[in-house]
C-alpha cells in the first residue's frame, strides 16, 4: 500500500482526498459557527455588565482584531511582510466616512446604511491590497518592506493632496446614527458600538478561520515554507502570494472602517506609520500564525496607551515633558516587550500558553496512563 501510495501523483492522491476532506468541512464549519455563537452571546452578556467606557474599549479590541487577524493570514500563514497596513486601515476608514456623508447629505436614513458603507470600505481596502499585492509578489525580503513602508507614508499624504475631498489634517466626521429605537430610550451608546463592531469582526473572524482550514490556507502554507516545493507541487505562488494580500487588506480595510465609525471621525494622524509597526509587533507578540494570537495582539494594542498613561501620571514631570513620553513610551514598551517574548516565548503568548496547556494535559492522571 505504501508503494502504491508513493506512485500516485499528486493531482491523483488530491482528487481521491477531495470526498473526506469534503466530509470533513461541514463539521469544521459548524464547529466554529458554534464558536461565533457563543462568543457572540458572551459579548452581549458582557456588554450588560460593563461600564460605558469598558465597552468602548472592547469595541476598539474587535476593531484592531480584524487588522491583526489579516496580517497573520499574510505574515504568519503566508510569510509576507508588511509595513503598510495602517494605511490600509486607513483607506477603510476615509471609504466609510465618504459613504456615510454621502448617504447623511442624501437624506437616506436607515441602518442597513452603515452595513453598506463598511462593505464599501472592504471593497476598497480589498482594492488597494490587490494592487499593492501584485507588486509585493514580484518582491522579496528588505525590497517588499520597501514597497509597503512607501504604502504607509503615501496613502495618509493623499488626504494633504485632495484637501477638498478629504479635508487635509482636519479629517472627516463620520456620522453614525443612533440606535435602534426598539432598544429603548436609554440604550448606551457605548454598548451599541460593541454590538456593531463584535457582528462585523465576529464575521471576519469566521471567514478567515474556515479559510485557514481549507485548501487555501494549506497553500498559503506551503508557500510560507518552501516556494519551490510549492511551485513544484503545482501551486502557483505569486497567486497564492496576491491572494494572501487581498486577504489581509479586506481586514484592515474593516478594521479601520470600524475605528473611524467607533472615533465617527477619521484623520491621517490616527494612520500614522507608528500604527502599522505596531499592528506588526502586536501579531508577533500575540502570536504569528494563530488568529488566537491575533486577539491577543489586538487587546495589547488597546491596553497598552492605558499602561503608558498610568505611568506618566504616576512620574513627577513637566507637562511637556509627560507629552513626549506618552508619545514615545508605548513604541518603547512595546520593542521591549517582542524582545522579551522572542527570548522566553518564540511563539508569542499564544505558543506559550498552547505549551502551558500541553504540559498541564500531559500531568493528568488519565493522560499518563494512556
Amino acid at each position: 500500500m505504501t508503494a502504491t501510495r508513493a506512485a500516485t501523483p499528486p493531482s491523483a492522491r488530491a482528487s481521491a482526498g477531495a470526498g473526506p476532506a469534503d466530509a470533513r468541512r461541514a463539521p469544521t464549519l459548524l464547529r466554529h459557527l458554534g464558536v461565533a455563537a457563543v462568543a457572540a452571546l458572551l459579548l452581549v452578556a458582557a456588554s450588560y455588565g460593563l461600564e460605558p467606557f469598558r465597552n468602548f474599549q472592547l469595541a476598539t479590541v474587535a476593531a484592531y482584531l480584524c487588522a491583526t487577524a489579516g496580517l497573520t493570514v499574510l505574515t504568519g500563514l503566508n510569510g509576507q511582510l508588511s509595513l503598510g497596513h495602517g494605511a490600509l486601515m486607513a483607506t477603510g476608514a476615509y471609504t466609510v466616512a465618504l459613504c456615510q456623508n454621502a448617504f447623511a447629505d442624501a437624506g437616506a436614513t436607515g441602518g442597513w446604511l452603515l452595513a453598506v458603507s463598511l462593505g464599501a470600505a472592504v471593497l476598497a481596502a480589498l482594492a488597494v491590497g490587490a494592487v499593492v499585492g501584485v507588486a509585493a509578489a514580484r518582491l522579496r525580503g528588505p525590497y517588499l518592506a520597501g514597497v509597503t513602508l512607501a504604502v504607509a507614508v503615501v496613502v495618509p499624504a493623499l488626504t494633504v493632496t485632495f484637501d477638498g475631498v478629504l479635508n487635509g489634517e482636519q479629517g472627516l466626521a463620520v456620522p453614525v446614527e443612533p440606535p435602534p429605537a426598539a432598544l429603548g430610550p436609554y440604550f448606551p451608546y457605548e454598548r451599541w458600538q460593541l454590538w456593531i463592531a463584535a457582528a462585523a469582526t465576529l464575521l471576519a473572524l469566521l471567514l478567515l478561520a474556515n479559510l485557514v482550514r481549507s485548501r487555501y490556507g494549506r497553500t498559503f502554507r506551503a508557500v510560507r515554507d518552501d516556494e519551490v516545493a510549492a511551485r513544484l507541487a503545482g501551486i502557483h505562488v505569486a497567486r497564492t502570494q496576491v491572494l494572501a494580500f487581498v486577504v489581509s487588506a479586506a481586514g484592515a480595510g474593516l478594521g479601520g472602517a470600524l475605528l473611524a465609525v467607533l472615533a465617527q471621525s477619521v484623520s491621517p494622524g490616527a494612520f500614522s506609520l507608528t500604527l502599522s509597526l505596531f499592528l506588526l509587533m502586536a501579531v508577533v507578540v500575540g502570536g504569528l500564525g494563530s488568529l488566537t494570537g491575533a486577539l491577543w495582539g489586538a487587546v495589547l494594542l488597546v491596553a497598552l496607551p492605558d499602561l503608558t498613561h498610568a505611568l506618566t501620571e504616576g512620574l513627577s514631570l513637566s507637562p511637556a515633558a509627560a507629552q513626549r513620553m506618552e508619545g514615545n513610551l508605548p513604541l518603547a514598551i512595546f520593542g521591549v516587550t517582542l524582545v522579551v517574548v522572542m527570548i522566553a516565548a518564540p511563539g508569542g503568548v499564544q505558543g506559550l500558553l498552547a505549551r502551558l496547556g500541553r504540559a498541564l494535559a500531559a500531568r493528568l492522571p488519565g493522560r499518563r496512563r494512556s
